[in-house]
């Protein structure tokens, strides 16, 4: 069972791996870079300090730091120490068979995505946080979070089942880390 997933997740990595050009290149390698996004992250930033008092934002500030080192560390966690399993661009396997547009490919396991983790809790948290001042801001966050699921398959670094689990790890996170924030802001509110 477990060999049929994982040879059928190779085949959906090669195949949706494949789709790429080199017109596209540039693109996902920008949209992929984390460093390309602080402008992004300092909106959303700006977006949540409109909605609380200077102090309650940096109880928000700190609860983020700790849903992203969190999300960070299980991730590592995973990759490095319970699972395992080689990234695509890292399998001899693959080697001729797939597009790698990183020059870089990271570190040698990818179980799970890192990216995906992290983006999906920052979309699922922020778009909880957000809800009531913009109706359908979660919708936007999710649909940026799958694309850079989606960028880390199609620069071959990642599996899809790294990114889809990643997103599911990232989601769960963003939502419980969600609720701290609440918890805290209902705690700490003068």
């Amino acid at each position: 069972m477990l060999e049929q997933l994982v040879e059928l997740d190779t085949e959906l990595f090669l195949y949706l791996n494949n789709l790429g050009t080199t017109s596209w290149d540039a693109f996902w390698m920008f949209y992929t870079t984390k460093f390309y996004w602080i402008p992004f992250y300092a909106v959303l930033l700006f977006l949540i300090f409109r909605t609380r008092t200077p102090k309650l934002f940096l109880i928000t500030i700190f609860v983020i730091f700790l849903m992203v080192l969190f999300t960070d560390q299980m991730t590592n966690l995973f990759k490095k120490v319970l699972v395992m399993r080689l990234r695509p661009c890292h399998d001899p396997a693959l080697e001729g068979l797939m597009r790698l547009v990183k020059p870089y490919c990271g570190g040698q396991f990818g179980f799970f995505s890192g990216h995906a983790s992290n983006s999906m809790a920052v979309a699922v948290f922020s778009g909880l946080l957000l809800r009531f001042k913009y109706k359908y801001f979660i919708f936007l966050m999710l649909f940026w979070s799958a694309a850079m699921g989606y960028s880390r398959i199609y620069v071959g670094v990642h599996y899809p089942l790294d990114v889809i689990c990643g997103m599911a790890f990232g989601a769960l996170s963003g939502f419980l880390f969600y609720k701290l924030d609440i918890y805290l802001q209902k705690r700490f509110r003068v």
